[in-house]
């Protein structure tokens, strides 16, 4: 699986201050927008802000089978969600049409913070 640092706006439209300054995806992948959707429809339950622009993905893989692999963190390792989230995105990711497998791996490293977050989340928490 190929992916790169998303940096600029690719020519599926992905809206560039919803995205978080760091993930890794394969930029103009044609499954790469409905991926990002599903991801945005699922919400961390503390913060009233999707997971996604939170930051809470790192990595996402999509190799020449359509197979994916999205690789996350949550804001806490103590998160109370932490049994549930993955299966709650996996769910989610696997809704997207024409996609394989879907595996989420919960990773720790690079400990979440708020400079991980999208521009839009941060104005929805009144952080600028």
């Amino acid at each position: 699986m190929t992916s790169i640092e998303v940096t600029t706006p690719d020519s599926a439209g992905i809206d560039m201050e919803a995205e978080p300054p760091s993930i890794e995806a394969p930029v103009g992948h044609p499954k790469l927008p409905g991926i990002v959707e599903a991801l945005k429809s699922v919400f961390d339950p503390e913060i009233p802000v999707n997971i996604y622009e939170l930051g809470l993905i790192y990595k996402i893989d999509i190799d020449s089978e359509n197979n994916v692999a999205v690789k996350m963190t949550l804001t806490a390792p103590g998160c109370p969600v932490a049994g549930e989230m993955p299966d709650q995105v996996r769910d989610a990711v696997a809704a997207v049409e024409g996609l394989g497998d879907v595996d989420v791996e919960l990773v720790w490293e690079p400990t979440w913070n708020p400079s991980l977050m999208a521009e839009t989340a941060k104005l929805q928490l009144g952080m600028f």
